[in-house]
């Protein structure tokens, strides 16, 4: 086993050790992935239900159309675009869908993108894509690492709107950032048929001076603000685990 392996291996060890170690209401799940200096980690490997943070991989995947037939967005798309992200609004969200051919424009992108476990809602319901940490922890290396089917100037187009959330939308993984730096998408959504919440959070942060990427997917939780706790609580850790570890380096 290369040290690669080994140091990958060790990661998710500690990973599960660490989100062992977190509060979690009965009933509720959670899958979290990690990638900073000298490697990443992944703990889970159900899928879990968007809800909002599949507006990156839309953007994406407008982007990447875009991309190919050598133009820039429109100045519709462009309004879409910022709306979706920075505001979560889900009306330029069923707009953007439709234009990139709903399910099957998601899922033709996210092949070209390295996700191999998330498929896209049926019919309008985008928020309910189905996708892994380990999916949305490549996402974000799409969206923030230089080997990227996205160019230079859509990266930044995501990173840019990516660090202007609305005000109220600056939880989840932000919370794992020492210094203010952050990038994210966060997701919501109360199950009809339960009354029990989705709550996920993905983005870059920064912590002593080193990016990382973070992905934390749950459900079950029984309110919103207590998944949103979860979602914290298991960001920080997560990163810990990166930041921490002497053996792993940081």
């Amino acid at each position: 086993m290369d040290s690669a392996v080994r140091t990958s291996a060790g990661r998710g060890a500690l990973l599960a050790e660490a989100m062992r170690g977190l509060a979690v209401e009965d009933g509720a799940e959670l899958s979290v992935a990690v990638a900073g200096p000298g490697g990443s980690a992944v703990h889970g490997d159900a899928a879990f239900e968007t809800a909002s943070i599949v507006k990156v991989g839309i953007l994406a995947a407008l982007l990447l159309r875009a991309q190919d037939a050598d133009r820039r967005l429109t100045g519709e798309e462009r309004a879409w675009a910022t709306a979706m992200i920075e505001d979560s609004d889900n009306a330029a969200t069923s707009a953007l869908w439709t234009v990139i051919g709903q399910s099957d424009g998601l899922d033709r992108a996210n092949r070209r993108f390295g996700l191999t476990d998330t498929r896209g809602g049926e019919g309008t319901l985008w928020g309910l894509t189905r996708t892994t940490a380990a999916d949305q922890l490549a996402l974000l290396g799409q969206v923030f690492g230089d080997d990227s089917e996205l160019d230079a100037a859509s990266r930044a187009c995501l990173q840019g709107l990516m660090g202007r959330i609305a005000e109220g939308q600056r939880w989840g993984v932000s919370a794992a950032a020492d210094d203010g730096r952050w990038a994210l998408k966060n997701g919501w959504l109360p199950r009809s048929t339960t009354g029990l919440w989705v709550v996920n959070s993905i983005g870059r942060v920064t912590g002593r001076g080193h990016d990382l990427l973070v992905a934390v997917l749950s459900r079950g939780s029984s309110t919103k603000e207590k998944g949103i706790s979860l979602v914290e609580a298991a960001a920080r850790a997560a990163v810990s685990v990166i930041m921490d570890d002497p053996d792993l380096g940081s």
